[in-house]
């Protein structure tokens, strides 16, 4: 899968951008990246372009591929989510939000997503905590062009994001895609976390505590984006209670 937003969209932490402005590679421009994607994949990929505000794009099923792993897009009421993995305890959290039985993974992150945006009872890193599963996925929000992004903690999956050319956030789970696409300005996703475009990158396993940045040098001895890792030492200053009243989109710091 492939989703690039813009800058005035998303906001990623700043160690993502490489310090090595001057490398002889440079990022590409996202539409660059997404003729890319689609050319890996020819006549099996299918795209969406929301303006200059962001790009889904994901490649179809391939059931006879033996390393076939689920990968879904869906789109409802103007909330598009790109899935990719599996939740083992889908059927669960189906009969707890009162879904169809027919609901697959990316229909119920889009009404988890919803449940949040409009006066969810729970925080944000509570709901992801109850997925259990191997899984990756990204929601765009075009009313209000919110980006929310999440991935497991079991490393089934694997997910990276990066900085184009005019700075644009570019996620993917292919690895050369990102790496031709951002140059140096790429890091993994990190396990266990979650980013939203207004709140930031947090860890959903451990709310409390603050995400840091590591510098990361490549093989040729060239600064890259950083890796981030919780900070078992670093605690989140405060974090107040929060009601069922409360708007999850504007108040992301307020956890339980």
């Amino acid at each position: 899968m492939l989703a690039i937003f813009h800058k005035a969209f998303a906001h990623p932490p700043q160690e993502l951008n490489s310090p090595s402005s001057n490398y002889k590679q440079k990022p590409k421009h996202p539409q660059e990246t997404l003729q890319q994607f689609l050319s890996v994949h020819p006549g099996n990929t299918f795209s969406m372009t929301f303006g200059e505000s962001a790009v889904l794009a994901y490649v179809k099923p391939d059931h006879t591929n033996n390393n076939y792993q689920q990968r879904l897009f869906t789109g409802f009421d103007d909330i598009y989510c790109l899935f990719l993995g599996s939740l083992n305890n889908l059927c669960s959290q189906i009969k707890q939000y009162g879904l169809s039985k027919n609901t697959n993974e990316a229909m119920f992150v889009i009404e988890a997503y919803r449940t949040l945006r409009d006066r969810g009872p729970y925080p944000a890193d509570q709901v992801i905590k109850d997925l259990d599963g191997s899984f990756a996925f990204v929601v765009y929000d075009s009313k209000t062009g919110t980006v929310f992004t999440a991935l497991g903690s079991d490393g089934g999956v694997k997910l990276y994001w990066g900085i184009a050319s005019d700075g644009s956030v570019v996620i993917s789970d292919d690895l050369e895609v990102i790496k031709a696409g951002c140059a140096k300005s790429f890091a993994p996703f990190p396990k266990g976390c979650m980013f939203h475009s207004e709140g930031g990158l947090m860890s959903f396993e451990h709310p409390m505590n603050k995400i840091k940045a590591m510098p990361r040098v490549d093989s040729e001895g060239a600064m890259c984006g950083a890796n981030f890792k919780v900070d078992t030492y670093s605690r989140v200053n405060s974090i107040p209670r929060r009601g069922s009243e409360t708007n999850w989109t504007t108040q992301w710091d307020n956890h339980c």
